[in-house]
């Protein structure tokens, strides 16, 4: 018999670590090849390990609760073969390879921009250490001068306890003398939470993780950009002809549900084309253009809870390739079976608040985005049409949109002039086009 190590796998860029959720087997317990055995989860997502071997868990190194860094062995099995326990074949059969400078270099540029309001890009920090800076008020001063263990002299966690549990007896550092500092990202203000007391009867449900990063993430999305938000009604009757026309000839091609989503983003990549100045984001008082349109899609989970997976290269697909990437996402989205990097990367993103029966809403800017379309529920409604013999009131299907976007950077006519153009290729939606 031989020793497997089974390591906590790459997870996407800018994922260094994980929190062990709950482990799905026991010491002792026989696993195959592709078994989830574990449940993790990383400021983007949650999801499971596979193990790449069949065997027995013999034993287990990270506990529930636990944080792993990508590489780092979190349990050892058994498995058939020979060697001794630490068998450097098995032991080396999937780590994952640590990053040179060039990758690492690749890895953090984009962190640099979508950095945590409470420090700047200059510092990787992950989010249990973000998290245990902004619980101990220490600042970026302080965290420049805490030696890192980990890859690349980053702070780990055992770093920073070991910080905060000798911090009273350390000389407060000094902030070094810049010149000419650039502006930086505002800073988000910390709101304490209010305490309510509960009255008699009342139920106290404590937040889940994913909750708690959903509200501190929405906290200071409002915090950093002046939300603006503008109004269309759209008849989509077209649309709707267009895909009843279509949905069983696809389902039955493809095996597969089509959606109007792909139509949707269909038009707003097309705009978005128009008009590329909405596909930025801000760095201090710099403005990023996107190369890439990636399209984010809220989407809403069966305990309640939202996450947002990414169309990437949405421009580069077909109306088929997008209902496919778009099933394939919502399907493992609900299923808790995204990859960290399924959530990471969109450059805009779209909120089908229609699905829950809503006309309308004013949706929140994700950062480092600078806007969001929220689309309403499609209604039958009467409706003036201009005909050559004048006038007439028809049935139509109509549908609200609206459009949030963050006034630092996109002014009311680029916003509006944006939301009317995905009105316009909605409304003129060629019946004859091919799916």
């Amino acid at each position: 018999m031989a020793e497997y190590k089974l390591l906590l796998p790459s997870m996407g860029e800018g994922v260094m670590e994980a929190t062990i959720i709950t482990w799905l087997f026991n010491e002792g317990d026989i696993v195959k090849e592709d078994d989830s055995v574990v449940e993790i989860a990383t400021d983007k997502v949650d999801s499971d390990v596979p193990t790449p071997v069949s065997g027995k868990i013999v034993k287990i190194l990270k506990q529930k609760d636990e944080v792993a860094k990508v590489g780092e062995a979190i349990a050892i099995l058994e498995i058939e073969g020979e060697g001794n326990n630490t068998s450097e074949e098995t032991v080396t059969e999937t780590p994952a390879s640590a990053p040179d400078a060039e990758t690492l270099k690749t890895i953090e540029e984009p962190l640099k921009v979508s950095a945590s309001t409470e420090f700047s890009g200059d510092l990787y920090l992950s989010p249990l250490v973000k998290s245990i800076a902004q619980e101990e008020n220490i600042s970026e001063t302080e965290l420049k001068s805490i030696k890192g263990s980990g890859l690349e002299g980053r702070i780990t966690k055992e770093d920073i306890l070991a910080y905060v549990k000798n911090r009273g007896s350390q000389p407060a550092p000094q902030a070094p003398v810049q010149q000419a500092a650039p502006i930086a990202q505002p800073v988000a203000t910390s709101v304490p939470a209010s305490t309510i007391t509960a009255a008699a009867g009342d139920e106290i449900i404590p937040m889940d993780r994913m909750r708690k990063i959903i509200a501190e993430n929405m906290v200071k999305a409002k915090q950093i950009a002046p939300h603006v938000t503008s109004f269309i009604e759209t008849d989509v009757t077209n649309v709707v002809k267009w895909r009843n026309k279509n949905k069983a000839v696809f389902e039955k091609r493809e095996g597969e549900k089509l959606t109007f989503m792909p139509i949707f983003v269909k038009a707003v990549v097309k705009a978005i084309q128009d008009f590329p100045m909405i596909n930025v984001s801000i760095s201090g008082e710099n403005i990023i253009k996107k190369k890439n349109i990636n399209i984010g899609m809220a989407t809403a989970l069966p305990d309640g809870n939202l996450i947002v997976p990414v169309i990437k290269n949405a421009d580069q697909l077909s109306l088929s390739g997008l209902a496919k990437a778009i099933n394939d996402l919502a399907y493992r989205a609900r299923n808790k079976k995204l990859r960290p990097e399924d959530t990471q990367g969109a450059t805009y993103t779209i909120s089908n608040v229609g699905s829950f029966g809503n006309l309308m809403g004013t949706p929140i800017i994700p950062q480092p985005q600078v806007a969001i379309l929220a689309i309403g529920a499609i209604v039958k409604k009467p409706a003036v049409l201009e005909t050559p013999d004048g006038d007439v009131i028809a049935i139509r299907n109509l549908m609200f949109m609206s459009h949030s976007y963050d006034h630092r950077v996109v002014d009311g006519s680029l916003g509006g002039m944006m939301l009317k153009h995905v009105h316009d290729y909605l409304e003129n939606w060629d019946l004859n086009t091919e799916i």
